[in-house]
């Protein structure tokens, strides 16, 4: 496949009987917001595990930049590492440390730069994310949810990666704080220039992230492609999931700011 900034091929996973994929093939493209897409039990989260390497598929290769996950070549694999960022879905800072030092601890790791350097960088990661200065020597606990999620990302974002991937990365949050967050990250896709893999079950930030649509069904990819491309798809899940009531309302207000968009 060419272009693919992730490359998902012949994968397999298997848990004793249960087949959970069967014979995937997905190419994830550079600069895209892709969005995977399934049922409970689909296995969006595990996939997205097997490509950033916590999992390991029972057969089939992935790859990222290039770089087969199932390598034996370790200092390629960190050098790879460094070039992706990861928002898990409860954020998962280390209650122990501090904000500053939750993002920090990417750079430490590099052991290349002196604590004057780590500190600018972290305060002005924080400061994309929109937190203030006066919340980095706060504990996660002290943390609303919408805190936790923004600065997570800011660890995400710690090494300048290229590519991000995000689980769930509106779940837990109200309305108003799922919007707001879904605009920040519309804002670091576009001023970043990152390539996004995204884990979702929230529709608006579905129709509002995705440039393509990944959807996990019986074991397969029943389909890839362009919001419209799927919700046409006659799948039994994609006709419920896309064409409830609230999935009609957040597409009818994606193709009206297309509309308008296209009238400027």
């Amino acid at each position: 496949m060419e272009d693919c900034v992730v490359e998902v091929k012949g994968l397999w996973t298997q848990f004793g009987d249960n087949v959970v994929h069967r014979d995937i093939d997905l190419c994830v493209r550079h600069g895209e917001i892709m969005s995977l897409v399934g049922g409970s039990g689909s296995g969006k989260t595990t996939m997205l595990r097997q490509m950033i390497g916590l999992e390991r598929p029972t057969r089939g290769d992935v790859r990222v930049f290039g770089v087969s996950l199932q390598s034996n070549d370790l200092s390629a694999l960190r050098k790879l590492r460094d070039r992706w960022g990861m928002l898990f879905q409860e954020g998962a800072l280390f209650s122990a440390l501090t904000v500053f030092d939750n993002v920090a601890l990417p750079m430490r790791e590099l052991r290349l730069l002196d604590e004057g350097l780590v500190h600018d960088l972290v305060m002005m990661k924080l400061d994309m994310v929109g937190i203030e200065p006066r919340h980095a020597s706060k504990m996660p606990a002290e943390l609303s949810g919408g805190m936790v999620k923004r600065i997570a990302l800011a660890r995400a974002l710690a090494l300048e990666p290229e590519l991000l991937f995000l689980d769930e990365p509106t779940a837990g949050l109200d309305p108003d704080r799922s919007e707001s967050f879904v605009t920040l990250i519309q804002e670091l896709h576009r001023e970043l220039q990152l390539t996004v893999v995204m884990v979702t079950h929230d529709l608006d930030t579905l129709v509002a992230l995705s440039n393509r649509v990944a959807v996990l069904c019986d074991q397969r990819l029943e389909i890839v492609g362009t919001l419209d491309e799927v919700v046409a798809d006659p799948h039994p899940f994609i006709r419920n999931f896309f064409m409830g009531e609230r999935g009609r309302r957040a597409l009818e207000a994606v193709r009206a700011v297309k509309a308008i968009v296209s009238m400027t």
